[in-house]
């Protein structure tokens, strides 16, 4: 994504000029330089750390004290933590309750959805949560919709506030409840025989109405977003209605493309779902939809379970899932701060594997614990200080990095790696970085090299941010951990730079 704030990159040019003379190094690697020279990057601007896995010293650091903005390469912190402080098969549950009297498959009353911040209550799994609601033998609703989300203690949020572009789908705000991240599915499909582009959107509520005056063109697919033209109305009176229009260029060699917007509140998303998927398995639905809190002493309907947090953190990090990653940043307050391993496989209380929100299914005190960034924070704090890390300059806003005020050095995003290869959960931490030239953000990358399939690399892309880090399997046998951050106005230049430094730590002899 391309994100333009002037006064941002004028500090960005300010911080590589104000880096002291003592902290660079002339050790880069001939073909690294040489791309930074091409892409007119200064070394001042840039921050690197190459640590053989058995090694007591670094085999190159470049301003590793330096603390840097590392965009989405700071869900490493996110994803290690996680699975550290609850656990791989760690949980969240989402729990229904019926709110009123059940009789013969008929709940005269309210239906109460409770969420817990289910990173992955997708279409699927909601599918799955809306039949298994059926299979208790509830048919008929006479009542409302009940979202209680109350689990998450935050400050009201502006989806438009990092970038001015509040229905892309990477600006969607944590919740609770957040079914299938309130995105709509647009696909685009070149249909060259009548000159059109068709539109399937996925999932298509009925609150939504589309206008396609998109134009099919030839010519180059660069960044075709950027030749869209979106128009985006919601309706004045609370019925969660919603126009959206696309018009402009959309090029056939683009082939089949898929813009994911956020464009309706929580609320009317997850009702007009629900209601789909209730009427669609035979059940009937009388109601509205409303916020509210689950009831105080009473047993669950239903209690859905997400997919392990093994599954999660791979999509965090080999698709750079912002959301996601924002969800799990919360759950880690309220754990105790220690690894799971160090509680004898338990974590926050709970055993691994089991949601915070307990499991002896009532809606009483421990619905109390509510998730707050500080709490998020101090855990992870904590959890650094038991593996005897300090990171002082370290700054975690929300912990997916899409933010311009997270910081960390070179040299510390090292020592994590490095600390992460000695983990019990070594394997699934590292199962889940992107594979160069494999999967992930890093498919395309270092396609046709020898390097491909021997790095598992996270990476990192703001406006005046390119960052990457992670493993290199180097031809001898040996792993080394790379880190390489670029903080400049022309950090989007630095790929073939990066790329240089993964072929170098591969053929390194």
């Amino acid at each position: 994504m391309k994100i333009l704030h002037q006064h941002v990159l004028a500090a960005l040019c300010f911080i590589s000029a104000a880096v002291p003379l003592s902290a660079w190094s002339h050790n880069l690697p001939a073909s690294v330089n040489r791309a930074l020279k091409q892409a007119r990057i200064p070394e001042s601007a840039i921050g690197v750390y190459v640590h053989e896995i058995s090694a007591s010293k670094p085999l190159l650091t470049v301003n590793g004290n330096v603390a840097m903005n590392p965009a989405s390469v700071m869900k490493l912190v996110t994803t290690f933590a996680g699975l550290e402080l609850l656990g791989p098969a760690y949980t969240w549950n989402t729990e229904s309750y019926a709110s009123g009297i059940v009789e013969d498959g008929t709940l005269r009353g309210d239906l109460v959805i409770k969420g817990y911040g289910d990173p992955k209550l997708n279409l699927e799994n909601f599918w799955l949560l809306t039949r298994r609601l059926r299979q208790t033998g509830l048919r008929e609703i006479t009542g409302d919709l009940v979202l209680d989300s109350s689990h998450f203690d935050l400050p009201n949020g502006d989806p438009a506030a990092f970038d001015g572009k509040p229905y892309r789908a990477y600006n969607v705000l944590p919740e609770a409840l957040l079914v299938n991240y309130r995105t709509l599915a647009l696909r685009l499909i070149p249909q060259p025989g009548s000159k059109t582009v068709r539109i399937v959107v996925d999932p298509l509520p009925a609150s939504l109405d589309l206008q396609n005056s998109l134009t099919l063109t030839n010519g180059p697919c660069s960044e075709w977003r950027d030749a869209l033209g979106t128009d985006i109305r919601t309706a004045v009176k609370d019925n969660g209605r919603v126009s959206v229009s696309l018009n402009g260029n959309y090029s056939s060699d683009c082939g089949e493309k898929t813009l994911f917007l956020s464009v309706h509140d929580n609320a009317h998303y997850i009702f007009s779902l629900f209601r789909h998927l209730w009427e669609e398995q035979g059940g009937v639905f009388h109601g509205k939809v409303r916020t509210g809190t689950a009831p105080e002493g009473m047993p669950p309907l239903e209690i859905h379970q997400s997919p392990p947090l093994t599954d999660i953190v791979r999509d965090i990090n080999k698709f750079s899932n912002n959301t996601a990653a924002r969800q799990l940043y919360l759950a880690l307050g309220l754990t105790t701060g220690l690894p799971a391993d160090m509680l004898g496989g338990m974590s926050t209380g709970v055993p691994a594997g089991e949601s915070i929100s307990s499991t002896n299914g009532t809606g009483d005190s421990k619905n109390k614990r509510r998730a707050t960034l500080a709490k998020s924070n101090t855990a992870i704090q904590q959890w650094l200080a038991s593996k005897r890390l300090s990171f002082p300059e370290l700054i975690m806003e929300n912990g997916s990095g899409l933010s311009r005020n997270e910081r960390i050095s070179a040299r510390h995003l090292g020592e994590l790696l490095l600390a992460a290869f000695q983990s019990p959960a070594m394997p699934e931490f590292i199962s889940s970085l992107p594979i160069a030239a494999v999967d992930g953000t890093m498919k395309k990358r270092l396609n046709g090299s020898a390097t491909a399939g021997q790095a598992h690399i996270k990476t990192g892309l703001l406006e005046g941010v390119k960052t990457m880090a992670g493993y290199v399997l180097e031809k001898s046998g040996r792993r080394v951990v790379v880190v390489f951050l670029v903080n400049h106005p022309k950090a989007g230049g630095a790929q073939p730079a990066m790329d240089a430094l993964l072929e170098w730590a591969y053929e390194r002899q």
